[in-house]
């Protein structure tokens, strides 16, 4: 049991001051909080103007080009690293599966540039 406690103290440790900051940020915001927030701050808001039709009307295509440039560039970043990362141990089905992967969003990134998403009015 010694020796259970004594490998898992620094994770317990840690869990307690995280679980204890996160209980005192919480109630400090509660506590400090302001009651009365101006109107503009608590006015309902859609992709940066104010909502004046039902919740069903059309958007501006460009919002959700710009949605998806931003998940080709995540998504390029989230599996590019880790491969960067093992690069030297990788193999050649490893390295050509990532260069269809890049010719993916290479693709979608063009559509993007084609469409005009980035070039805002």
């Amino acid at each position: 049991m010694q020796e259970f406690l004594t490998n898992y103290a620094p994770i317990l440790i840690f869990m307690g001051i995280a679980i204890g900051l996160g209980l005192v940020l919480i109630l400090a915001a509660v506590i400090i909080a302001v009651r009365n927030p101006d109107p503009e701050k608590v006015s309902a808001y859609e992709c940066g103007f104010n909502a004046f039709d039902d919740a069903r009307m059309k958007f501006d295509v460009r919002f959700y080009l710009v949605s998806i440039l931003f998940i080709i560039f995540d998504l390029e970043i989230a599996f590019l690293f880790p491969w960067a990362v093992s690069f030297a141990d990788m193999s050649m089905t490893a390295f050509w599966s990532m260069m269809v992967f890049l010719a993916v969003l290479t693709v979608g990134f063009a559509y993007e540039w084609k469409k005009g998403a980035l070039e805002w009015e």
